[in-house]
């Protein structure tokens, strides 16, 4: 069909995780309602590199056609580097290329969106039933407690269809070595501080990654209304008469680079609905003319809402990836990883005859989200973080401060690692206290990079929880049975003379050897090494807060943009302050609850 100046019920701008959920719920409630989702990539209905869930390190690639990257400012606070940022580009968004680590937020955190930054609706009580409507947990030993995981919703989680020694000798060492957190055999509840356990994933038992445009969009002739206009980029939301009637968008001259830049304009008579992630959807506003009056008149865009707030508060995790040799008598996913045909033959046959095996994974199968244990332990990171555990974490204990993942490849260092068997030991912050923020640099544009400060490793809190993260991390790996040495660009440049320094060819050492003792040259080498590596975990929220406006909120509690009608946003920008896990669950707890505002609004039942 012809799109220009054609209209709809609802147009989603943005086609990523939210809106595929939310256009999918809403067209099997109300088959007759017209919608149109728009997205900037391409559609990935039954490509193996979506669903395939070891194919996900093929998305991250210079000229990938499935992931943007955004780059930000250099930083000297991350040795004068810039900071780039994955976001993903095609149906699904980053549900169809992230790394499908399974994480839940804690009840407090979800509690502060509704108590602390005044969201009625938005608290535990109310998200938790939402995402356990969303998932299905497949696999697990929870059947006596069915609601408080959720048994029946449309994406999957599972343990994947393979789990190596690597990932259970790290759940033995920590068994033996960690004796002040506990070991179980199941990961399932993952809101639970200082346990670890087999980690799930976004992957049924059928071996396939559970993308949210699989489950709810695919086969497209589910829902004849629901329209895609993919390859894509919407440029601004129409406003007319202080209401949101439609959006402008053009070809994406990434997948049409001889096409000429024709703008079409499509039409909404019911609602828009912005949904272009933390880095996409305020760029969307401020084009719009919605934003702060210093950002838009320096862009030359006239105003129609003064909204200071619009890109600001922007939060991540950041990530840190310690990486250690291992034999070759380990079923390290390297080989699979790197591209050897022989390797990716084996599996692939594999997990088409049954979905199980290396193809079937991730990579990431055991992890814990751990927080200090005592007094001395929050003293031994760091006077800046103590002052942080006292505001933030002490009255909360459903809230750790790390992640600690072990993933069975050479994670974040296989392009420059020499060929070999490797494992990973990773951190990453769960509320780090530096915040960035992102602008346009053009109001015609919307191709111009953004004006994007990433604020990674601002604050001294979040240094000195990191220093405490490699302690951590690496006294872990160097007892592992499987260890055989660190490389060195994945570990900080220690001086010769010092006990800390690398050993390259090494065995493990007992589990009751003592710990590493650091000097104040070994932390600062550790904080050099952070600045230098530390990467972001893809888990961008905040831009588009979720808060009254006067406190500088950008939509209110039922998702509305406020000063302009027939305007929401509806994706991971809303959230008003992070959440200590991988953001895929809580996007999908947005999603649902934003469905149900949607239907409200549109009268239409949805259950």
């Amino acid at each position: 069909m012809s799109y220009d100046n054609a209209e709809f019920d609802i147009i989603f701008a943005g086609g990523g995780t939210a809106a595929c959920y939310i256009a999918g719920r809403l067209a099997a409630a109300e088959p007759s309602l017209k919608i149109l989702v728009i997205e900037a990539g391409p559609h990935t209905e039954n490509g193996l590199a979506h669903i395939q869930p070891a194919q996900f390190p093929s998305h991250m690639v210079p000229g990938s056609k499935t992931i943007k990257f955004v780059v930000s400012q250099p930083s000297e606070h991350l040795g004068g580097r810039p900071l780039v940022v994955p976001s993903g580009q095609c149906v699904g968004g980053g549900s169809s290329v992230n790394f499908a680590v399974f994480n839940r937020a804690s009840a407090s955190e979800y509690d502060d969106w509704e108590n602390k930054f005044n969201n009625p609706g938005w608290g535990s009580k109310d998200l938790i039933p939402l995402l356990m409507k969303a998932r299905r947990m497949l696999g697990f030993q929870i059947e006596h407690d069915q609601d408080r995981y959720g048994s029946s919703g449309p994406i999957k989680v599972s343990y994947g269809g393979y789990f190596g020694r690597v990932s259970q000798d790290f759940l033995d060492t920590a068994a033996e070595y960690d004796k002040d957190r506990r070991v179980t055999s199941s990961g399932s509840d993952v809101s639970t501080a200082n346990t670890y356990g087999r980690w799930p994933k976004w992957v049924s038992t059928a071996g396939r990654r559970s993308d949210v445009p699989h489950q709810l969009i695919y086969p497209t002739e589910m829902h004849p209304n629901l329209r895609f206009l993919t390859e894509h980029l919407v440029k601004r939301v129409i406003i007319q008469n202080g209401r949101a009637v439609g959006v402008e968008c053009f070809l994406n001259p990434q997948y049409h680079p001889q096409e000429p830049l024709e703008v079409l304009k499509v039409y909404a008579k019911r609602q828009v609905v912005v949904s272009a992630g933390s880095l996409g959807s305020p760029l969307i506003l401020e084009r719009s003319g919605i934003g702060a009056a210093a950002v838009l008149e320096q862009n030359g865009v006239q105003q129609f809402v003064d909204l200071p707030a619009v890109g600001e508060r922007y939060h991540d995790h950041q990530l840190v990836l310690g990486v250690y040799r291992t034999g070759d008598e380990y079923d390290t996913m390297d080989s699979l990883v790197r591209g050897e045909p022989e390797a990716q033959a084996k599996w692939h046959a594999q997990w088409l005859e049954d979905g199980t095996g290396m193809m079937a994974s991730n990579g990431i199968d055991a992890a814990v989200k751990m927080r200090p244990v005592s007094v001395d332990e929050v003293r031994s990171i760091g006077p800046e973080f103590e002052k942080k555990w006292e505001s933030f974490y002490a009255d909360h204990p459903d809230r750790s401060v790390l992640w600690i993942g072990c993933c069975n490849f050479c994670l974040g260092q296989s392009h420059i690692a020499p060929k070999g068997n490797y494992y990973v030991i990773g951190w990453f912050l769960h509320h780090p206290s530096s915040i960035g923020r992102i602008h346009i640099t053009s109001g015609e544009d919307a191709l111009a990079p953004p004006d994007f400060s990433s604020g990674f490793c601002e604050n001294e809190d979040d240094m000195e929880l990191h220093v405490w993260g490699y302690k951590k991390t690496r006294e872990l790996a160097r007892r592992m049975t499987c260890y055989r040495g660190e490389l060195t660009s994945g570990h900080p440049a220690f001086e010769p003379s010092s006990a800390a320094v690398l050993k390259e060819d090494s065995s493990p050492v007992s589990v009751d050897a003592p710990n590493i003792q650091y000097t104040e040259a070994d932390e600062e080498a550790i904080r050099i090494f952070v600045r230098k590596i530390v990467s972001s975990g893809w888990h961008s929220l905040g831009t588009c807060a979720m808060m009254p406006r006067e406190q500088g909120g950008v939509v209110d509690s039922r998702l509305n943009v406020y000063g302009v009608e027939g305007l929401k946003v509806a994706d991971l920008s809303i959230a008003p302050s992070n959440v200590g896990a991988n953001t895929y669950s809580t996007v999908c707890a947005i999603a649902e609850k934003a469905t149900l505002i949607l239907a409200e609004d549109l009268g239409i039942q949805y259950e």
